[in-house]
Formats: structure tokens, C-alpha cells, sequence
């Protein structure tokens, strides 16, 4: 008995090393095959879904804050044109959207303003009261600084070109007059024109155009993190000066903070 036990356990030496390798081998395929499929799915989420977004400017105080962090979702307008959106819950962009769009110029960073002007509007504004097709517009979002105001915010479209030295996109600034007619800019087809809530401290659509359907990525759906910085924390947008970014957030974390914006809606 002793001898036909010795016997076995040797046969079964080499088949239990098989399935040891089998199993090592089947749990590396599981592993890749997992992350392969959370990689999908983030790529799939940022692509169409959400992706994050921080605030490095003024321009929409006190609605954002230099420094928060927001989840963008791009899960929102139609307008594109494409097949889908009929079975999706998709909807027009609207006025008083928050949008997140790219810029029309330069290297095309991703700028964020509300949408105060839609296709077809005629758009004026008068001692810095926004008036579109005739009406003044309600805004209780906005902001004014005295101490950042300009008389072409308070007053627009100009009626002249002497505004050419307050700090208009030269491609702006040279077609600018092809959409004013009768003292008021009329808005394009497919195109939006936008501002930000710290009126004064903008640089918007009266400085550099519309912003087209195509640029708009989505709208801001919640902020999810916001720290105590300024927009010169932002100024390096080199690879290099992102990482000393997140590096400083994260060495200061509890103590710049804001708790009380966690998790805020932003509207």
C-alpha cells in the first residue's frame, strides 16, 4: 500500500505543476483582460461621458473659483449632427449654459464662459446691460469690478474701429463688422457667443468671436475639488510646470482645501 502510494503521489507530481502553471497563466490573462477593459471604459468616459476640468482664471468668480476642479459632461448637447443623437439624451445648447469649449486660436487650450447668445440672436450691450433681440437680458450670475472695467465691455458692438487697441484677436477685429447690423451683432448659424460671469475681468467673445458648435466639449456637472490658488499657479502649461502643479496641491492638500465647495453643483 505504501509502495502503490509513493507511486501515485509521484504521478500526480507532474500534473499538479501543470495546472499551477495553467493557473498562474490564466490569472495573468484575467488580469490583463481586467485592465484592458478599465482602460477602455476610461478612455470610452472621457471620451463621451466626463472629463475633468480645472479653473485657471477669473473670468467666471464668484459662480467657479480659480481653482476648482470640475467633471465636465460631454453627455449633454446635440447639434453635431450625428446619427445617434435621436436615441440618446441629448438637448441644445441653451442660453445660460455653462459650457466648456476650445479656444479658436493659438494652440486651442479649453476655455470655460455661459452662453449668452444663440444662433440667430441679435446681441447689444448698452452701460453694461445686455439686451438680445430687443430685450434686456436677466443675469443675476454677474459680476462687475470697477476696478477691471473698460468702456468697450460697457458698451458693445462698437461703432467704430477705434477699438483696435483693446485688446481684440486681430482675426476678430478685422471681421467684426461683417455680423453688426443696425447697432447690434447678429449671432451666425452654428455659432455661440459667450461671456464670463466676472464681467469685467473676461476676455470673451466681445474680444476674440463666436465660438463654434464643433469647439463646444460639454457642460460643467459638479465640482469635485477645489484648492486655494491663483491663476499665476496655472501660467506654466508645460508638462513640466503640470507636474509641480499637482505636486504643490498635494503637499498642501488639507490646508488649501475648499471643503465647502466639494461636490457643489455648478449652474
Amino acid at each position: 500500500m505504501s509502495t502503490e502510494t509513493s507511486a501515485l503521489e509521484v504521478a500526480e507530481q507532474p500534473v499538479s505543476k501543470a495546472q499551477h502553471r495553467e493557473s498562474a497563466h490564466s490569472s495573468v490573462l484575467e488580469y490583463a483582460e481586467s485592465f484592458l477593459v478599465t482602460l477602455l471604459l476610461a478612455l470610452f468616459g472621457t471620451t463621451f461621458i466626463v472629463q475633468a476640468f480645472k479653473i485657471p482664471s477669473q473670468s467666471m468668480e464668484p459662480t467657479l473659483l480659480v481653482g476648482d476642479h470640475l467633471l465636465v459632461n460631454k453627455f449633454v448637447f446635440e447639434g453635431r449632427g450625428a446619427w445617434y443623437e435621436k436615441f440618446l439624451p441629448y438637448r441644445l445648447v441653451r442660453r445660460g449654459d455653462i459650457i466648456v469649449f476650445k479656444f479658436p486660436f493659438d494652440d486651442h487650450p479649453h476655455y470655460v464662459k455661459r452662453v449668452i447668445g444663440l444662433p440667430g440672436d441679435r446681441l447689444r450691450i448698452v452701460n453694461q446691460s445686455v439686451y438680445i433681440n430687443g430685450q434686456p437680458l436677466e443675469e443675476p450670475y454677474v459680476v462687475h469690478d470697477p476696478l477691471g472695467a473698460d468702456s468697450f465691455g460697457d458698451d458693445f458692438p462698437p461703432t467704430s474701429r477705434y477699438f483696435l487697441e483693446s485688446g481684440l484677436r486681430p482675426e476678430w477685429a478685422t471681421r467684426l463688422f461683417d455680423y453688426v447690423d443696425r447697432g447690434s451683432l447678429v449671432i451666425p448659424p452654428n455659432r455661440y457667443f459667450v461671456m464670463g460671469d466676472n464681467r469685467d475681468r473676461s476676455w470673451d467673445s466681445r474680444y476674440w468671436g463666436f465660438v463654434n458648435r464643433d469647439a463646444i466639449m460639454g457642460r460643467p456637472l459638479i465640482i469635485y475639488w477645489s484648492v486655494a490658488a491663483r491663476s499665476e499657479d496655472y501660467a506654466d502649461r508645460t508638462l513640466a510646470g503640470a507636474f509641480r502643479g499637482i505636486a504643490d496641491s498635494l503637499l498642501h492638500l488639507p490646508s488649501r482645501t475648499r471643503w465647502n465647495r466639494m461636490f457643489h453643483g455648478v449652474h
